[in-house]
């Protein structure tokens, strides 16, 4: 070969490459962080949902009727006696009401863009009046961002967008008591990422325009805001510098400088700092704040503390089986008699009472961080922790009030009867007509279980397994003797597992279980003898061997080739031969390993894993930071598999085709990064090269992919809004059926009994026939066909 020749055909191979690459860039998606776009996004959906041809096909609601889910906010319209209403607020199940004192309660937040609630606040001039701020302010690793404020003026059937979308997450909302033109939304900002709209914004036109008047930096919000009864232009209000890291809880640091409390005087036109009295700005973490409307100078303050209580032991575990760090004070309540100008701290001050408020939030304490002043008696105070407390004597000495259900996140008192109290927590609602002494509870729990997954076997009638948020784990059993479309909503009972776990059902006997618990651990027992039968099935380490690190959903999968194989994902993809009582590592750590990013969570793990139905050993494995890997030895060798446009994040499901050897899909979840774009992938070379198939899903995130067991062109997605079905591999997609807005962190198919099941984060789970989905019934009379052809044809 000359050499102009060569030279020539080695240009032509560096521009190609030039140009795959030009490709390959220009077909990246850029990430969604604007809440702006979120709701234009949700728009393009509810214009699919009027146009899809399975508008019509009925989401069933299996359950669980026994358990509810994480409320956030509950008010009420006082007196009580000329009317009955109750309003809560949810974190991931919308707004609900009730209008007969919690007897039933009827969604009436169902078709907005978001069913995170923060906050809610009724116009004290018009009971029909009701604002609503989105975006649970909690950040819990369960939070959802919101996408800004809401308002009804006729009691819930209409709803407007008053903006501040940008938002994410909402603390508090103040209405002024004399003009409902004024409203006053305090924003504590992005759950993971830094934001400019975190801070405090004022209405004077009734939402038509917002300032902001109390403005820290980007990762300073406002949490929380109390007006003076006695003077509105009096303003409190705490600020909350955070920020939630993957492998990181809320917390302060050493340059923690910015949480504390600020007052005005003139309706938020100036602004002071009102920490005297307050431990150092290093160790103030979120701040409640609450007024005395019998004595307006006292307020009072529920600061979580995270000056060090006592270090921890050697070899300490918390309540997650996780190594225990110092205990810090946590929550400590501080009383101020003069407006603000000093603070003293009022708890904890005898050995038995510092040692009582540092349980009373765990270490937990931006979780809580709500504190309510009995509007007849400013000595009587109730504080929101894992339990409820309530003190007479101006906190010095609290009580627990043990009743409602653990996890305390909102809280109202009748101003015209402070006897009249109600409470919701992680079990929904709990209603009081003796200040605590004893409690009523709703006739049927909220629908708002938080499931994270679902597992199913092969049970005459059938039954579902799932990890529920704050509840750990259940099953229930799916009847469909009385017909596919008359199935009723049951209890749920416990079984083996966690808040997040996976379930494997043996398919055998329908009755060894094996569950992920807590982080990692591995655990395994017979679902009619739990928990007697329960075993804890991984190895100890050796000392000098890195610790495992599990998700909080960890991956568990039962080889489709022999059952007695069974995969578990931590940094390592571990097998076990039999059944669970030996393992070994057939991997490398997968993740990134980054030394920098380990902290009170498990991160760089593996989040998600699959072994291909066609062919033993073929495993995928995707991170939680977003690395890609394959082998098709059974873990011999490992290729990292992510390329082309297929953006760094976590990898919420991979999914081996049961059709086409080398096809898998894959979908990846920006929640993390308070990215809300779509990213649904196929591969049909086994993860050399990525095809992106989300086509016209126009909101994300994205959960899961699941083929359908009967008809290879269906695929079905799960959002972080809605089911997606798509007859053409991806190509297009349709939302599927009427269900609500719903964050479907799981999906399966009964193959025996052609059933759709999805499991919800905070609206329960619900199945759908998939007869009028797939055609079964033609479908297997074709193959039959095809088959009888095939026979004579031999013959």
């Amino acid at each position: 070969m000359n050499t102009r020749l060569f030279l020539l055909r080695f240009k032509g191979v560096i521009l190609f490459l030039l140009f795959v690459n030009y490709l390959s860039t220009a077909q990246e998606k850029k990430p969604v962080f604007s809440g702006v776009e979120r709701v234009k996004m949700f728009s393009k959906q509810k214009e699919l949902v009027q146009s899809s041809a399975y508008k019509d096909l009925h989401w069933s609601y299996i359950g669980p009727t026994n358990i509810s889910g994480r409320c956030t906010d509950v008010e009420a319209i006082s007196p009580r006696g000329q009317q009955y209403s109750i309003w809560i607020g949810s974190a991931t199940g919308g707004v609900w009401k009730s209008t007969n004192e919690g007897t039933t309660f009827e969604p009436v937040f169902d078709e907005m863009p978001t069913a995170s609630i923060g906050d809610i606040a009724i116009d004290p001039q018009n009971p029909d009046v009701v604002w609503v701020g989105t975006g649970e302010a909690n950040i819990f690793r369960s939070s959802n961002a919101g996408c800004g404020v809401f308002k009804t003026s006729d009691g819930g059937k209409n709803w407007e967008l008053m903006g501040l979308e940008k938002t994410h997450t909402i603390g508090r909302i103040r209405i002024h008591p004399e003009n409902s033109n004024i409203i006053y939304v305090a924003a504590t900002g992005h759950e993971w990422t830094t934001n400019e709209e975190r801070g405090l914004y004022k209405t004077t036109d009734g939402g038509k325009t917002w300032d902001k008047i109390l403005k820290i930096n980007d990762k300073t919000g406002v949490f929380d805001v109390v007006l003076d009864p006695s003077d509105p232009e009096t303003i409190y209000a705490t600020s909350w510098e955070r920020m939630r890291l993957k492998w990181n809880d809320p917390r302060t640091f050493e340059d923690t400088r910015n949480c504390g409390i600020w007052k005005s005087t003139d309706g938020g036109k100036n602004w002071k700092k009102i920490n005297q009295g307050l431990p150092d700005a290093s160790h103030r973490g979120r701040i409640g704040i609450d007024i005395s409307h019998s004595n307006p100078k006292v307020l009072y303050a529920l600061l979580d503390n995270y000056e060090i209580a006592y270090e921890a032991e050697e070899g300490e575990v918390d309540s997650y089986g996780r190594p225990k760090e110092d205990v810090i004070k946590g929550a400590t309540v501080y009383k101020t008699t003069d407006g603000g100008e000093s603070w003293v701290q009022v708890s904890g001050l005898t050995p038995e009472t510092k040692t009582y408020m540092e349980r009373h939030s765990g270490t937990y304490g931006w979780v809580f961080g709500q504190i309510r002043v009995d509007p007849k008696d400013e000595n009587t105070i109730y504080t929101l922790g894992i339990w409820l407390h309530k003190s007479t004597d101006g906190g010095k000495t609290f009580t627990t009030i043990r009743d409602p259900h653990a996890d305390h996140h909102g809280f109202w008192i009748d101003p015209n009867n402070s006897n009249y109290l109600l409470d919701v927590q992680d079990g929904g609602l709990s209603i009081s007509y003796d200040q605590g002494a004893t409690w009523k509870h709703p006739i049927a729990p909220l629908p708002l279980a938080q499931f994270y997954n679902i597992a199913f076997d092969y049970n005459t009638p059938f039954r579902v397994f799932g990890s529920i948020q704050d509840h750990h784990s259940f099953y229930g059993t799916v009847d469909i003797s009385r017909g596919k479309d008359r199935i009723e909503p049951v209890e749920f009972e416990h079984t083996l597992g966690a808040e997040g776990s996976i379930h494997v059902i043996d398919p055998r006997d329908n009755n060894t279980v094996f569950a992920s618990v807590f982080y990692g651990n591995l655990a395994r027992a017979k679902v009619d003898s739990y928990p007697e039968s329960t075993e804890r099935i991984l190895p100890p380490n050796y000392p000098d061997e890195p610790a495992l690190r599990g998700q909080w959903v960890s991956p568990i999968v039962m080889s489709p080739h022999n059952n007695d194989i069974i995969y578990f994902g931590t940094q390592y993809v571990m097998k076990s031969t039999d059944k669970g009582s030996t393992w070994e590592k057939i991997s490398p750590d997968l993740s990134f390993n980054d030394p920098n990013k380990f902290g009170d969570i498990n991160y760089q793990t593996i989040q998600t894993l699959d072994e291909s139905p066609l062919r033993a050993g073929l495993l995928y494995a995707g991170t939680d930071d977003g690395r890609i890997w394959r082998t098709k030895d059974a873990g011999k060798t490992w290729e990292e598999i992510r390329s082309g446009a297929v953006p760094q994040r976590w990898v919420s499901r991979m999914v081996a085709s049961k059709y086409e050897l080398g096809t898998v899909y894959m979908t990846q979840t920006g929640r993390r990064d308070d990215d809300f774009q779509v990213y649904i992938w196929k591969s049909t070379d086994f993860g050399k090269t990525w095809e992106d198939i989300s086509g016209n899903i126009p909101v994300g995130p994205v959960n899961v992919i699941r083929e359908d067991p009967i008809n290879p062109d269906i695929l079905y997605v799960g959002t972080d809004a809605s089911v997606y079905i798509s007859k053409n591999k991806g190509e297009s997609w349709d939302v599927l059926g009427d269900l609500p807005f719903a964050y479907v962190h799981d999906l399966q198919i009964h193959p025996r009994e052609n059933m759709i099941i999805i499991a919800t984060h905070g609206r329960g789970m619900f199945v759908m026939d998939a007869d009028p989905v797939n055609d079964k019934e033609e479908l297997l009379r074709q193959r039959r066909r095809y088959r009888a052809t095939e026979m004579e044809t031999e013959n």
